[in-house]
């Protein structure tokens, strides 16, 4: 006879006499839910990992089967010798709540055929609270196909067999993936460790910049590279003293790192200050300073460094010079500067 869930308020199926159900298929297409939608579910979402192993809760079987959870709970009950804990064990009240807690917070599912059925997983459709569930391994699946003798079942346990051996195809899958990932990312650190065994090997043979060095007459480019490598090197700032600057001196410091000041100490030359202004307004800043007198010698600061330089930047290497770092602090020779 049919009756009215108080909760819910929607009309379900009773079987009246439980005991017509052993070798009957009555109870089994009881289901109001239609047979067309359970076969769109992804059997595959509803199995989960408990103590180490892949199961199924009683009320997704019972859903898939087209019964009621508590009718399907009835006959495994009554053919408990059947069901030995590595096919079927009922969940802790921890893992129970910690499954519930889980269910809660998923909001999304793939297959919306299962948000249409609403699986029994907190209640039970027909009303009531659910005890902890019953779950069901592999084996303890197999066995409920002889256990509920229908068509239904059986059909129903062939899907289900199947999920549960696509399931380690997926994770093979994945483990393959992820190491020829691995692999990559070897290979790519690997590569990066030779790189750098070249770079620093380049490094060791390349010729060490020298506190004193002098260029012979003509080898200018020796000269603008070993000034050049000077102003790279640089960290905080660069000063340089010197009486002759033109628009290369600019394009030297302009070799400098973005953090790095610059500033010139020189003479005020008005094609020099057109030039100068010209590059600020499209460049980082050089600050000038014009010198309050005539200097000698030309000098060069790298941060807390002093060279002092034996010609012009602009000149080195025309003539025989020479470029050599001392041991004052750069503030001795700023402050005579004043």
């Amino acid at each position: 006879m049919a009756k009215k869930d108080k909760k819910k308020d929607i009309e379900v199926v009773t079987i009246c006499d439980s005991q017509q159900l052993v070798g009957t298929n009555s109870f089994l297409e009881s289901d109001p839910r239609s047979s067309g939608d359970r076969k769109n579910i992804n059997i595959e979402s509803l199995i989960r990992t408990i103590r180490g192993q892949k199961v199924m809760l009683d009320s997704d079987l019972a859903m898939l089967y087209g019964v009621e959870n508590k009718r399907l709970n009835e006959q495994v009950k009554r053919n408990i010798n059947r069901f030995p804990e590595d096919f079927m064990f009922q969940l802790e009240t921890k893992e129970w709540n910690l499954l519930k807690s889980q269910i809660a917070t998923t909001k999304h599912t793939d297959n919306e055929s299962l948000n249409n059925l609403k699986p029994q997983i907190a209640t039970s459709s027909w009303g009531g609270s659910r005890k902890r569930p019953n779950v069901f391994t592999r084996n303890g699946i197999g066995m409920l196909s002889s256990v509920l003798r229908s068509e239904t079942a059986v059909e129903v346990n062939i899907r289900i067999m199947r999920a549960f051996t696509a399931i380690p195809d997926i994770v093979n899958n994945n483990v393959l993936m992820m190491q020829r990932i691995l692999n990559i990312e070897q290979h790519q650190t690997e590569t990066d460790e030779k790189v750098n065994q070249i770079i620093t090997t380049i490094e060791k043979r390349l010729p060490e910049q020298q506190p004193e060095q002098i260029f012979a007459t003509g080898c200018v480019w020796d000269a603008w590279t070993y000034v050049s490598d000077l102003v790279r090197s640089a960290k905080q700032r660069i000063v340089l003293i010197d009486n002759f600057v033109d628009d290369r001196v600019l394009s030297l410091l302009d070799k400098r790192a973005d953090n790095v000041e610059a500033a010139i100490h020189s003479r005020y030359y008005e094609p020099f200050q057109t030039d100068l202004k010209k590059h600020n307004e499209q460049y980082r800043e050089i600050k000038f300073t014009q010198l309050s007198q005539k200097n000698h010698d030309r000098f060069l600061i790298i941060d807390d460094d002093v060279y002092l330089l034996g010609a012009s930047v602009k000149d080195m290497g025309v003539g025989m010079c020479a470029v050599t770092k001392m041991q004052v602090p750069p503030e001795t020779v700023l402050a005579l500067l004043k």
